[in-house]
C-alpha cells in the first residue's frame, strides 16, 4: 500500500452519523444515499466524527484526529478508516467531543486551518480532555513555531544514531 486513508461516511437521518470535521479529502465516492467514501493524501491530519442514537437520544459520540500514514509507517486501526492513522486524538462522550470541536473553530477564528496545525497540539488537547483538564488555547506563535519546524532539515545526528542502531 503507498499510505493514505479512506473513511467510510454514513448519514442516517437521527440515527447514526459519520463525518469529517477537517482535513483535506482528496477524492469523494458517493455509494448511495446514505453512505460515501473520502480519501486523505499520506500525512494528511483530519478529524473524524462518529454519532450515533436510539429511543432513548445520543448512544455514542466520538472524535479521532488523525494523520494519514506514510507507506511503511506504524498506524492505529479506527473503525471506519482504512488502514488506519497516527492518533492524535480519540476521545468520546458528547461533552468531550463538543469541546474539541470548539477548540476546532477557535483555530479557524486565528485564520489557521486545523488540519495545518501542530499535530502535538492535538495530543496536548487529548490528554487534558481525558484528565478532565482545560487545553491551552491554539496561538498564532505556536503555529509559527510549528511551521519553523517543519521548515528545517533534520538533524543529521539524529539521522546517524537511528541508521547506526538498524544496521544488521
Amino acid at each position: 500500500m503507498s499510505g493514505g486513508a479512506t473513511v467510510d461516511l454514513v448519514w442516517i437521518q437521527k440515527q447514526i452519523e459519520h463525518w469529517i470535521r477537517f482535513g483535506r479529502i482528496v477524492r469523494t465516492t458517493i455509494l448511495s444515499r446514505s453512505r460515501s467514501t473520502v480519501a486523505f493524501d499520506p500525512g494528511t491530519v483530519f478529524a473524524f466524527v462518529r454519532w450515533q442514537a436510539n429511543d432513548f437520544g445520543t448512544a455514542q459520540s466520538r472524535i479521532d484526529i488523525l494523520r494519514a500514514p506514510r507507506a511503511g509507517e506504524p498506524y492505529a486501526t479506527v473503525p471506519y478508516v482504512t488502514s488506519g492513522g497516527d492518533s492524535l486524538l480519540r476521545l468520546s462522550g458528547w461533552p468531550k467531543v463538543e469541546r474539541v470541536l470548539q477548540f476546532a473553530d477557535a483555530i479557524e477564528a486565528l485564520g489557521i486551518e486545523p488540519a495545518d496545525a501542530a499535530p502535538d497540539y492535538w495530543r496536548h488537547v487529548h490528554n487534558r480532555l481525558s484528565a478532565g483538564l482545560e487545553p491551552r488555547g491554539y496561538t498564532a506563535t505556536q503555529h509559527h513555531a510549528w511551521l519553523l519546524r517543519q521548515a528545517c532539515p533534520p538533524d543529521p545526528l539524529t539521522l546517524r544514531a537511528a541508521s547506526a542502531g538498524s544496521a544488521s
